[in-house]
């Protein structure tokens, strides 16, 4: 159980930095220092996955994968995989109170490559155990990027190649792999560097005695790694294209609602081995934090499906989601991990009362820790009382 207690939320993206962006240096040990010297017991971030279109954490290349910007340029300077001229001689931008993405693209990549060229042989035997680590996930993520390299950054639904655009077959795979063998080897290296800054960074933060909340997007990105490695755990037509996408419907802050634009999973054929896609995801963020948020919640009792190439998020329609079928299985599987639920607003009657029931809830909080963030609502999961869900006097309107 989560006792009562107190955190900051700070994105690793707006820490200090002389290289345009936060990252995970000495201004990320500094912050920890900062919380404990507070009396504070959490660290809340959000996503840490690279980023693709519109540089948002909601929406990466993939859902297991490091930002490549959280790297601290000044570590690798220490470990002799760059030079500090080499890093003073990039324009990381000119206002300190912004990240200039186009400008951190441009440099950060030529820098990561000089690092992959100085290192990825003297370090090859840990390169090795981290493939091995991360097998599941890492040769997809690798040639993913190393293929948008190949294509000129399109989103892979835009390769030229069908054959490589819809996987079909291994010898196609590995032609490309063979092909692209030192961008393979580059990705597959930057996301070396990035847990090792994260691994030393993360037992740090313990060592103070603060705990690390992460972000978890309900959603993943369309143009992803984890939709391109397995299109058949979302609704996709053959062609690869989406039926419909993900969103909200209109309400007092929108007329039109919000159009994410996230394909949608499809439930049925997740839950033929258990829900296995969404055990693995959690597994992954697991590595990353000590408590996961679960963004849009109430997404797992119903979502809104909007038609594939609406404009709008109006035409939608709420679909039922997996419910306890699916939370049922996490809160099995990680027992000895903490969760939160996104403030539902005034969803919150409905979603309690359906897929997720009193009972329900409390057998996921007493399992596996289930906190729901809003402060007006109130769980409770003792034997004698099991959950009662109190919806907050004025109920706020529903928020992603």
């Amino acid at each position: 159980m989560i006792e009562r207690s107190s955190g900051i939320l700070m994105p690793i993206s707006s820490l200090p930095s002389p290289h345009g962006i936060g990252t995970m240096g000495k201004a990320a040990y500094d912050f920890a220092d900062f919380l404990a010297a507070a009396g504070q017991k959490y660290w809340q971030l959000l996503p840490l996955g690279p980023t693709s279109y519109g540089d948002s954490p909601y929406q990466s290349f993939s859902s297991f994968a490091g930002n490549p910007y959280f790297i601290d340029l000044d570590l690798l300077v220490k470990d002799k995989l760059l030079t500090r001229a080499e890093v003073n001689a990039c324009d990381w931008g000119d206002d300190p109170r912004y990240v200039d993405y186009g400008k951190i693209y441009a440099s950060r990549f030529t820098l990561l490559e000089k690092a992959k060229t100085r290192g990825f042989t003297r370090d090859r035997e840990a390169v090795a155990a981290f493939e091995r680590e991360n097998e599941r996930w890492l040769p997809n993520y690798a040639l993913f990027m190393a293929l948008k390299r190949h294509f000129g950054m399109k989103s892979w639904t835009e390769w030229d190649d069908e054959d490589i655009r819809c996987r079909t077959s291994s010898e196609v795979i590995e032609r490309y792999r063979a092909e692209l063998r030192e961008d393979v080897e580059l990705f597959t290296y930057i996301q070396f560097l990035f847990f090792r800054q994260w691994e030393a960074l993360k037992a740090y933060i313990h060592s103070l005695g603060i705990r690390i909340i992460g972000d978890l997007p309900i959603y993943v990105a369309m143009d992803s790694a984890d939709v391109w490695a397995e299109p058949e755990m979302f609704q996709l037509d053959e062609h690869n294209v989406p039926t419909e996408v993900s969103g909200v419907p209109p309400d007092c802050f929108s007329e039109d609602g919000q159009l994410w634009g996230n394909p949608l999973y499809n439930y049925e054929a997740m839950a033929k081995d258990g829900f296995g896609w969404w055990i693995r995801r959690i597994g992954g963020a697991q590595k990353l934090y000590d408590v996961i948020r679960i963004d849009h919640f109430r997404g797992f009792e119903s979502y809104w499906a909007i038609p594939y190439g609406e404009t709008t998020a109006k035409n939608g329609r709420w679909v039922k989601g997996p419910g306890m079928s699916l939370v049922g299985v996490l809160t099995g599987w990680f027992r000895d991990l903490d969760f939160i639920a996104e403030d539902l607003g005034c969803t919150v009657d409905v979603v309690f009362r359906s897929a997720l029931t009193a009972e329900d809830f409390a057998r996921a909080e007493t399992e596996a820790r289930v906190v729901y963030e809003n402060p007006d609502v109130t769980i409770a999961s003792t034997p004698d009382t099991r959950a009662q869900a109190t919806p907050p006097a004025a109920p706020k309107p529903p928020v992603r």
